[in-house]
């Protein structure tokens, strides 16, 4: 009796275990660990994954599986390991951590379909079911009472396909395809033998005899101008066959892009790939922390290393944030690799995305180069993973399983004993004190590949351009050098910190902000629509023309977004020609590249963006860079706050004089003397680390100390506040003496969504259990969670602290 182990679909932590389910004897043979199937579950169906089997269960009476919903397993067995230690780091449920390692298809709602490929003749009892049909609902051949194992060879041997078609109607996508059922010379005889009048028959053959590769059926037969009962006539005279073939629908046109070869490397970059090659061909697991300035050619090193690996046979993992996988980024990938490299960001659409994974799931590419949940990517023997731009926030994601890429590269990297490489110009100082510690192996480039100097950085004090009666956002010096620029026909990158056309709405007769109803937070203005925006839940009203509070028409907006930045620009220098980069330009599929394509095109004199334009691009006509206001990150509620801004401004220097031209850089600022300001300008990675880890030490963040942070929300306040309270203390009860715990405290954001937020902080250095208190503090408030009365969110590595 053969049972097996399964995780369902349904994410409580009651449930949040394996369920024993007997095999039916029609699915005996064919069922694997990380099958997909489905199962009965109380009065419902639900969906599972196979973990196990077992020949004993400590259960009576069984259910049986109802379906299989995979042919082939679409999850490995590192990657149910995996899902287990992700679970239990992350405090998440483990069917939550399976599902984020699939695309989104492979999540919704299925009805299934059995497509006939070939004109092959099949399996009497399959012949008999599509009786003359191309596809057929998946439903009739289970009535039919069929054996499973013809159906698994047929689908092995390339005759039918089993699709799953979704709600959202991502299925695959199929051709059909032409092509002479006999050789050439066979052919000529059936072209002796037809007769004069069949012109169209004649046409076909002797098109075929010239040109025997198959060929795209529609397409053919409006290039030769036939019909489909012509075509069908030949196919039945077995002169000519008909396929369906699966393409994939390709995000980016590959012929399109020029092979590029290998660059020759620096002095540096060649003692820098030593190391990485030695682990490569030895198949020894470290880490390695590539720490070069920007344009240290450190891209060129990814490629190399991943070439080596793809000559060992082996694939390749890269992640880069969601804001580089720009055109430009994926294709330096696709021009070195071809049509081996599969992509993964949230810009493809749901279809491309699906397609992608199945690329990878089929073993048809070698390297992919994804976003954050690429770290999954289906491959089984992997040579290296290499983690670009490393202290990116977007590598760790906000939601349920609350997963930083980093350690599961790491862990991935174990299993497969292979390096991994986190690149960047300016590392968390996480990864930087690790490198300092031996724990990572450090490799730096300290010089430009082009041997070029860094750009030169002026510091603005905007305190003195105020004094001096310049009460525009550019000053006097950032003025006079974009005028120069666009003069000598140059271009120039400037970025704002900030997103929305303007901060917020304030009456300045009584001082009242428009807030949102539902989230302490003020509402932001969008000037296109003329309407004010929660960034939070989403809530907009129209912008009121009295203030409501004391009926004054002095409502004025404060802060600066892009919007009011670019008009003021072509206020400023009517004859610069201003393309914008944020949230509001880039929604449209395909309009990132729109944009970028413009300004390398030279249609544009300047680029002004958020901080999606400071991140990994490359223009050789960019000689000044600006940065409008430096500091308003530094006043945000989060110990992060320097780091993040020194990080910023050192990516924003790396955007100009890339090439020939030199280049140089403007940074605007109200606090000109602040450190993470005053060393970024200087590009003194080394000064700012020692000076951020001596505050680090002084008030114990990390590196010094791990956190855990909890946030508690409830509609009732008092309740929020009492259930936090009570996390408190009975953690307080368990931790080590030395260990810190903080709060309740209200969240920075302390309504959102009608929800109050109170939120309590844990320091700790040594607390091996914490994971165990954590689950029973969730078991305790079970009942509550469960009717949605109140939301408890754990984050063991907290990056967001809003």
């Amino acid at each position: 009796m053969k049972i097996a182990k399964i995780i369902v679909d349904v994410p409580a932590s009651s449930i949040n275990q394996t369920f024993d389910y007997l095999v039916p004897e029609k699915f005996q043979d064919i069922l694997q660990e990380g099958m997909r199937v489905i199962v009965p579950f109380g009065p419902r169906k639900v969906m599972g994954f196979i973990t196990g089997f077992t020949d004993e269960s400590s259960h009576g009476n069984l259910k049986e599986i109802i379906d299989v919903l995979d042919i082939t397993p679409v999850l490995t067995d590192e990657l149910l390991e995996l899902g287990k230690w992700i679970a239990d780091k992350t405090i998440s449920f483990y069917i939550t951590v399976l599902q984020a390692m699939l695309p989104q298809v492979l999540k919704a709602h299925y009805k299934k379909e059995i497509v006939r490929l070939s004109e092959m003749e099949l399996n009497p009892e399959l012949e008999y079911l599509f009786a003359g049909r191309d596809r057929i609902q998946y439903e009739e051949f289970e009535g039919a009472s069929m054996s499973y194992y013809h159906l698994q060879k047929a689908v092995q041997d390339g005759d039918i396909a089993i699709e799953h078609l979704v709600k959202s109607k991502i299925t695959k996508k199929y051709t059909t395809m032409l092509k002479p059922a006999k050789p050439v010379h066979l052919l000529e005889e059936a072209l002796l033998d037809l007769s004069k009048q069949a012109k169209k028959q004649r046409k076909i053959l002797s098109y075929f005899i010239e040109h025997p590769d198959p060929v795209e059926k529609q397409k053919f037969k409006s290039e030769l101008n036939v019909t489909e009962s012509t075509v069908k006539t030949l196919v039945d005279k077995q002169l000519l066959e008909s396929d369906k073939v699966e393409v994939y629908r390709n995000p980016y046109n590959d012929k399109m892009i020029k092979r590029t070869e290998a660059l020759p490397l620096t002095e540096e970059q060649k003692a820098a790939i030593k190391p990485v090659n030695e682990h490569i061909a030895n198949q020894e697991h470290e880490v390695f922390l590539l720490h070069g300035v920007t344009g240290s050619g450190k891209t060129e090193i990814y490629l190399q290393s991943i070439q080596t690996v793809l000559e060992k046979g082996e694939e390749a993992i890269v992640l880069v944030p969601e804001i580089s996988l720009t055109p430009q980024m994926v294709n330096r990938f696709k021009a070195r690799f071809g049509s081996k490299v599969a992509v993964m960001h949230s810009g493809l659409s749901t279809g491309e995305k699906y397609d992608e994974w199945r690329r990878m799931h089929n073993k048809e590419v070698k390297v992919v180069v994804g976003a954050r949940s690429a770290v999954f990517a289906p491959f089984e023997n992997i040579g290296i993973i290499i983690i670009d731009e490393e202290h990116e926030t977007t590598y760790k994601q906000e939601d349920q399983p609350r997963y930083h890429a980093r350690d599961i590269a790491i862990k991935r990297g174990e299993y497969h004993q292979c390096p991994v490489i986190l690149g960047s110009a300016t590392p968390t100082l996480e990864s930087y004190a690790r490198a300092k510690k031996g724990v990572y192996q450090l490799i730096s480039l300290t010089k430009r590949t082009n041997e070029k100097e860094m750009p030169s950085v002026e510091i603005v004090d905007m305190r003195k351009e105020l004094h001096a009666g310049n009460r525009s956002m550019f000053s006097h010096l950032l003025t006079e050098k974009m005028r120069d620029c666009i003069d000598k026909g140059e271009q120039i990158v400037l970025l704002l910190n900030r997103r929305g056309y303007s901060t917020f709405v304030m009456c300045r007769e009584c001082g009242f902000v428009n807030e949102c109803p539902h989230c302490d937070i003020a509402l932001t203005f969008h000037k296109n629509s003329s309407r004010l925006k929660c960034h939070y839940c989403s809530y907009e009203e129209s912008l009121p023309a009295l203030c409501p509070e004391c009926d004054s028409d002095l409502i004025r907006y404060f802060g600066t977004g892009t919007q009011r930045v670019e008009e003021a620009l072509t206020q400023l220098i009517p004859e610069a020609r201003v393309l914008r980069m944020d949230v509001d330009t880039t929604r449209r599929k395909g309009s990132h590249e729109k944009i970028l394509n413009q300004f390398s095109n030279r249609e544009a004199d300047i680029l002004l963006g958020t901080q999606m334009i400071a991140k990994g691009l490359d223009f050789n006509n960019v000689t000044l860079a600006g940065v409008l206001t430096a500091d308003s990150m530094l006043n945000l509620p989060d110990f992060r706050a320097s780091e993040k801004t020194f990080q910023l401004l050192t990516q924003v220097s790396g955007r100009a004089g890339r090439h020939d031209l030199t280049g140089e850089v403007i940074v605007q600022t109200y606090t000109p003397d602040h450190y993470s300001v005053e060393l970024a300008s200087q590009y003194n990675f080394q000064a700012f680390y020692n000076q951020e880890m001596a505050v680090r030490k002084t008030f114990q963040y990390p590196p010094y100390v791990f956190l855990a942070l909890i946030t508690v929300s409830h509609e009732n306040r008092i309740k929020a506040e009492q259930a936090t309270r009570k996390i408190v203390q009975t953690l307080l009860n368990h931790v080590n003496e030395n260990t810190v715990v903080l709060g309740p405290s209200p969240s920075p954001i302390p309504r959102m969504k009608d929800r109050y937020r109170f939120q309590c902080m844990v320091k700790y250095k040594n607390e091996p259990s914490l994971n165990k208190y954590m689950n029973s503090i969730l078991a305790h408030f079970h009942d509550e969670i469960r009717k949605n009365e109140l939301m408890i969110a754990v984050d063991m590595q907290p990056y967001h602290l809003m």
